[in-house]
């Protein structure tokens, strides 16, 4: 089992204050679009559409970011991908270079000192910590070449910054207008949108490295919590996705809420997307046979090393 204490390996950084003031900033109007509905004004257009950025943004970075461009699952058209773009930089997390390229990292040394928001450093430091932190080194976009060739994103990395104050903020405020509520749809689809989003992002991050089931692999802190996934769009079965990361599913049974496979598949079936990745159902079977039995090697005490794939 991989320790939830920090280790001696681990160097704390110089703080980001630039994040710290973005971040801070960001929450207190969240705050405050909270009293504006309470005493100002309630629109329920304006609700409504805090709901729908949120979904855009989040199936944007849960379909787009994670699945389609940090692990090539699917093959999406220009169009879908142009949208995940633009919602996806209205979500605030960097560019999808940079967001794919940590992505990469945190993949390629989960639990170790390198892993970018790794669940050892603490729990906090998982979910939101490591971003008021600077980087050691610079986010290595040789990890994201393949994703380098496509232009789309090359726009994307280069305007990030407008496209999210447009996208995320300027657009809502200009939609609030048709309500007479430009304020509230400011504050609500764009800051307290945001902010929701950064912690149920930063929930995969932590609470599915803490708490669930390890079914599909030891190897790593990943772990499958159905309850995360509900607020996630599907992102909390963590465990499967470690050990199956070209899987397009996180929740590979039918009965699992994953609503970004059930988007993925939808786009295929109209035509826009493609080429979607699935573990075959016999391999899904030895790799929970395989963790049975490592499982119960250990509590009878007849296996004395660490656990592999």
């Amino acid at each position: 089992m991989v320790s939830p204490l920090p280790s001696p390996e681990f160097v704390t950084t110089p703080i980001d204050w630039r994040n710290v003031t973005v971040i801070g900033a960001a929450h207190l109007l969240a705050l405050s679009s909270i009293a504006w509905l309470t005493i100002v004004q309630c629109s329920p257009w304006t609700i409504a559409l805090g709901i729908a950025w949120l979904l855009l943004c989040g199936f944007a970075v849960t379909g787009g970011y994670h699945r389609l461009f940090a692990h090539p699952t699917y093959r999406a058209t220009a169009v879908v991908r142009a949208v995940y773009l633009l919602f996806g930089a209205a979500a605030v997390q960097n560019s999808a270079l940079k967001w794919a390229a940590d992505h990469r990292l945190h993949h390629a040394k989960t639990d170790h000192a390198e892993d970018p928001y790794n669940i050892r450093r603490g729990f906090w430091w998982a979910h939101m910590g490591w971003v008021f932190h600077k980087d050691v080194t610079p986010i290595d976009v040789a990890r994201v070449k393949d994703l380098s060739a496509d232009p789309l994103l090359r726009w994307q990395d280069r305007h990030y910054v407008l496209i999210a104050v447009l996208v995320g903020f300027v657009v809502p405020g200009l939609l609030g207008l048709a309500w007479g509520d430009p304020i509230g749809a400011v504050l609500v689809a764009g800051c307290l949108r945001v902010v929701v989003q950064w912690h149920t992002t930063g929930a995969v991050n932590s609470f599915a490295h803490r708490f669930g089931s390890r079914p599909h692999s030891l190897a790593t802190s990943a772990r499958d919590s159905a309850w995360t996934a509900l607020f996630t769009f599907g992102e909390g079965y963590h465990n499967f996705h470690h050990r199956f990361q070209l899987d397009y599913r996180n929740g590979a049974r039918w009965w699992q809420f994953d609503p970004t496979k059930w988007l993925v598949w939808t786009l295929a079936r109209v035509g826009l997307a493609r080429d979607l990745h699935r573990t075959p159902v016999e391999v899904l079977a030895r790799a929970r046979a395989q963790v049975a039995r490592m499982s119960e090697e250990t509590r009878s005490g007849t296996r004395d090393s660490a656990p592999r794939h």
